[in-house]
């Protein structure tokens, strides 16, 4: 294989693929990237077994041929060499790699140890409007189950439905102790609903696939997903991330989510969300415990903690209060999680009692966003 590469393009090409990288001490291939030059491209796959990335770039290639290099190594490298034209050529078991006045040997391993990555024709297609869908990552993603003793909630549930004729997409995902729910537009029609559970790893790989290309106004506004079978194929710009999808059923997590409410409050969120890190400091060790008293007679939101070494601290919130006086005792960071994953200024919280999960919205878009969270029994 001999082949010559910008540095740019060769960076960007490591930069998405080294990251998969896993250290296998039966499959010690997996820590290496494998390239592909033929034609007037270079193609760099990745795998850990569970999913697989490809990334084309633009090279001039004099020899066509494939070989692996360890991932790490050569994209370290490669991060330090000037913006100039690297040459690779192949050589035994060495990649020669030459760039300006710097020449290096790297030994790799044969292109044909590597693990076959299966090509997914996909049996359906979607187009996700790229922005709208790195936010939803944002605003869900916290709330995947890190324990796998369900492995359907260590996912995210994408359900695909049509609305007023037009393409939407739902995700949702919950760790039993708080739910996100956001709901975006599709640029593609969906002729009947779907459901499936998408590993929450492959969606980390996706974001961070899409914040490496965030200044590139040549990549399209959309990426595809392609399902077939038990897999799935995000393809966006010269990426391919290919990933099983989780072979369980989730759950109706809408059967919890309230309807009616005691109380209601509408609260800028900036205030909540000061007012819950003052009296964490006070949140018992291990509980992380803070209450909320809603006092519609005074207008205000009273968060408050107390720990019987530290001391006591009680910060009060202005806010829109209807409904009747009402307490609740909920976990401080899943409750900053929720804040913190909404944009828009002001918030509406809504509780039955100190007993039921509560319900908080944007103000704004209380149908895009809804986030659940558990009360603290006490």
């Amino acid at each position: 294989m001999k082949l010559s590469c910008t540095r740019d393009n060769l960076h960007q090409g490591l930069s998405i693929t080294s990251h998969l990288m896993t250290k296998n001490v039966n499959l010690p291939i997996l820590q290496n990237v494998l390239l592909k030059a033929e034609g007037g491209s270079i193609r760099f796959t990745a795998t850990n077994l569970e999913m697989a990335i490809n990334c084309t770039v633009r090279g001039k290639v004099e020899e066509a041929g494939e070989y692996t290099l360890p991932s790490k190594l050569f994209f370290d490298y490669v991060s330090l060499l000037p913006n100039e034209t690297i040459h690779i050529e192949t050589q035994d078991q060495n990649a020669n790699v030459q760039c300006g006045s710097h020449k290096t040997k790297i030994h790799g391993l044969g292109a044909s140890e590597f693990p076959l990555v299966p090509r997914v024709s996909g049996e359906k297609d979607f187009q996700i409007p790229v922005e709208e869908f790195k936010k939803a990552l944002a605003q869900v993603l916290f709330s995947v189950a890190t324990n796998e003793s369900r492995p359907e909630l260590t996912g995210v549930s994408f359900s695909f439905f049509s609305h007023e004729q037009e393409g939407r997409l739902t995700l949702a995902a919950t760790d039993s102790y708080r739910l996100s729910e956001k709901t975006i537009p599709l640029v593609s029609p969906v002729e009947e609903p779907l459901l499936l559970v998408v590993p929450s790893k492959t969606l980390h790989e996706v974001a961070r696939i899409l914040s490496v290309f965030k200044d590139d106004v040549e990549l399209p506004s959309t990426l595809t997903l392609h399902l077939s079978n038990a897999q799935l194929v995000f393809t966006y710009g010269p990426v391919e991330l290919i990933s099983r999808t989780i072979d369980e059923i989730y759950p109706d997590y809408k059967a919890i989510i309230p309807t009616a409410f005691q109380t209601r409050a509408v609260i800028d969120r900036e205030d909540f969300v000061k007012a819950v890190k003052t009296a964490s400091l006070f949140s018992h060790s291990g509980l992380f415990d803070v209450t909320l008293t809603f006092d519609p007679s005074v207008s205000q939101l009273s968060v408050s903690a107390t720990d019987a070494t530290r001391g006591e601290n009680s910060t009060n919130c202005s806010a829109e209060l209807s409904g009747q006086r009402n307490t609740v005792t909920v976990n401080y960071r899943y409750l900053l999680d929720g804040l913190q994953a909404i944009a828009s200024d002001q918030v509406v919280f809504e509780m039955i009692d100190g007993g039921n999960p509560c319900l908080i919205t944007p103000k704004d878009a209380t149908d895009a966003y809804r986030y659940i969270i558990m009360p603290i029994k006490q």
